[in-house]
Formats: structure tokens, sequence, C-alpha cells
């Protein structure tokens, strides 16, 4: 079944530069999480789970992975009308410009957006970390009578000021927004929520980049070439006209811009209880790989994920995420780690008619703490890598240090005793 009513706009965020090394060369919604999916597997999976079937991926950077991926991956009935398109910017009679914003990137491409009938435009992040009921937002959009939805999520006063925070009245209707508030006007922008959030203290609704626009009202805004950006030009000049409904979710969301919140979030996923669940009835898609099944030898694996077709010979595992395709080599040990795997094997004989000294993966009697390790990485036996608050912010050829988290870089090379700690 497919919401025929509903065209999906997925936004592939700009150049992704916090998150650099991991974007140099991939388009952010591209980026590898939780061991086997992508970034954008998140939003596309929300939208196949709430009978959203025609999205359309927005980017403008680095998009050959992205393309591939979901080239590889979403394919749907010849009889059905589901379809998962990019649209990269593109130089056309109207602009010879690149994005330059959230609504500047729709309003370049509503020529395509046109091509099909809907009542609804819903316009979502591609760097988002959440599972909401996209069904449930649309449905109440329309018992509203609303002409726009913006998904709100409530946050505490420190997390506030990083926000564009909303004020609604008792029908949840958005009277006012104002973009990420002094601490000092806080007092004035609270809003009424559930008793759980007031008992965490989570009293400013703060705006999460997720918007259902009627149509014929997303065409009318789009007219206009100078307001650039959802966020800081078109909700707040378009709350006081039209009704605008706010849809206050409560579960788990995050959003990730930087390093240290990518690797929070991928290690989150190794607790007993995940806040993002990858285990609920309401699945994360991604690429069907056939891969073996994974062989651990003689290791001690506590708090981790480890994703299909590796090989492990490693001492210990510990709170850490350990992607398809990994070798890891006897007698290391891996802890609060990232790593995100390769995308082919290496065979005996290569290795031998080559000559590798350092093969894909992890080598012998490694030490890895507080590391992001990125695709296809070598890694030479009896190095110690000891990410922490302790190490200063570097950049060399192989990694970069960000906030104490070390990031091996996507295809480097990390020789035989090597130290970084």
């Amino acid at each position: 079944m497919i919401n025929e009513s509903v065209l999906s706009i997925i936004l592939g965020g700009g150049q992704g530069s916090r998150l650099y090394p991991l974007t140099a060369d991939r388009s952010k919604p591209a980026v590898p999480i939780a061991g086997k999916y992508r970034l954008v597997d998140i939003p596309i999976s929300n939208c196949i789970n709430s009978n959203i079937k025609r999205m359309y991926v927005l980017t403008q950077f680095n998009s050959a992975s992205l393309n591939q991926h979901i080239k590889n991956t979403y394919h749907f009935s010849f009889f059905s009308s589901a379809f998962v398109d990019v649209l990269a910017a593109e130089q056309t009679m109207q602009s010879d410009k690149w994005f330059q914003g959230t609504a500047d990137a729709v309003r370049q491409s509503m020529q395509h957006f046109l091509k099909n009938d809907f009542e609804y435009a819903l316009i979502l992040s591609g760097d988002q970390l959440y599972n909401m009921d996209l069904e449930d937002m649309i449905q109440k959009h329309k018992e509203s009578n609303a002409e726009i939805t913006i998904a709100t999520y409530p946050v505490n006063a420190k997390d506030a000021t990083g926000f564009g925070l909303l004020k609604t009245n008792e029908e949840n209707i958005i009277t006012s927004f104002i973009e990420k508030p002094a601490a000092d006007l806080l007092p004035d922008w609270t809003s009424e929520v559930s008793d759980e959030m007031k008992n965490e203290g989570r009293n400013y609704l703060a705006s999460m980049g997720i918007y259902i626009f009627n149509r014929d009202l997303l065409i009318d805004l789009m007219s206009n070439p100078d307001t650039i950006d959802f966020g800081k030009e078109i909700i707040p000049q378009a709350i006081h006209d039209h009704k605008t409904l706010s849809y206050q979710y409560e579960g788990y969301w995050t959003d990730i811009g930087t390093i240290e919140s990518f690797f929070e979030a991928n290690l989150g996923l190794t607790d007993d209880i995940p806040k993002f669940n990858l285990y609920d009835k309401n699945r994360v898609y991604t690429r069907a790989r056939i891969l073996p099944t994974s062989k651990i030898s003689n290791t001690v694996v506590n708090k981790s994920v480890i994703s299909d077709g590796c090989i492990i010979q490693a001492e210990r595992i510990e709170r850490s995420v350990i992607g398809i395709r990994s070798r890891i080599g006897k007698g290391s040990v891996i802890q609060n780690t990232y790593m995100m795997g390769n995308d082919s094997y290496e065979s005996l004989r290569d290795i031998e008619a080559k000559k590798i000294e350092n093969i894909l993966g992890i080598g012998d009697r490694c030490f890895i703490n507080n590391c992001i390790i990125d695709m296809n990485c070598r890694i030479g036996d009896d190095v110690r890598i000891e990410g922490g608050k302790h190490l200063k912010d570097i950049e060399t050829d192989n990694y970069l240090i960000k906030d104490g988290i070390v990031v091996v870089k996507k295809g480097a090379t990390i020789p035989k005793g090597t130290i970084i700690s």
C-alpha cells in the first residue's frame, strides 16, 4: 500500500564539514552507520514503514557513493509507483548556482516534484537518527486542517540555545518561533509538554527540521527566491499567516552533525536496551548483501555489535560496533570503537602474490580505544591507538583527532608498531 497523497523530500545536507573526514569523499547521507547501514537509510526506512514510497533525495556534494547505494538498494515493483530518486544540484535556465540552503534546494528541484500528483510534501533531514510514525504525523496534519506541520522535540535549557524554538497554544498551533535564542530569553519560551518531559526538565519545543507543507502553499512559498532556508526564513515568516501545527515527538532522536555525536550514536547501539532500537518491528532497510556469517575464534565479546562476514581472532572486543567484512587479528583488544569494515576481502593468494604487509583490517596484538576506523583501512600489527580527551585536535595524512576521538581515514594505512596516545 502506498500513500499517494504524500511526496517525501529528503535533504542531503551541505558539505558536512563537521563530519570530516567521514565526508571527505562521500556525501553526508552516505556515511556508514551501525556496521551495515547508511545514514540515508534512516529517513527512507521511516517513510517505507509509514507507507510513503515516493521519495527524492537532494544532494550536491560527493554524491557518487550515495547514488550507487540507492541504486543497489531500493527496488520496487515495476507495477508500483514507488521510487527513491537522487536529485543533485544542476544548472538550469532558471539557476546556475549550487543549493544555497534547505529551501533553495527544494525550490531548485520543484520542477521534478511537480511532475508527481501529491497533496502534501513531507520534508525530512538526511542526517538524523530516529524512528517516527510519519503516517500519524500526516494524519494529525489533516485532522487539524493545518497548512504546515513541524515535528518538535522537547529539550532542556542547556540544549535549547542550539535549536530553533517554538511556542504553541492549547491546540498545539505554533504561535511564535525564535532561532537559537540566548539563554536569558529562555524563560519566555517554555511550552506545554507531557508530565514525563517536565520531570526531565525538557520544557522547550525544538524544531526537528521535519516539515509537512500543503502542496499549493509550498509552491507559493517557493516563489520568493530571496528565502533560502526553512529554519531561518520560511518557517518564522509563514507561521503568522498560515496555520502551523506542532507535532510533538518524544522518542529517541539525534541530529548527527559532529564526529562526537556520530561516535556516541553508534556506540549507543551496544547498550542492553539501545535508545535507537534496530530490533523493533519497524525495520531499517539497507542494501541486501550476500555475505557469510561472521567467524569468531577465542574472543571475549561484551556489549558489542558484530556485522556479517567478519573474521575475528581478537582477544577482546568491548562496547564496539564492528562493520561488514571486518578482520581483526590475534591478541588484539578493541574497545569503544566503531570499525566500519571493508568493501571486499583479500584472499591469501593475493596477499602472498602482492607481498601485502598490512592486510585489510586490524592486525595482531593491537590495542584500539576511542576510535572510528573508516572503510577499507589497514592497521598493522602491534599498533596502539588510545583516544581520549588528553589528545589535542590534529590531522595527518592517515588520521584525524577530534574531541579526543581518533578517526582513521578511509583507505588509510597505519604502519606496524605505530602508537597514537
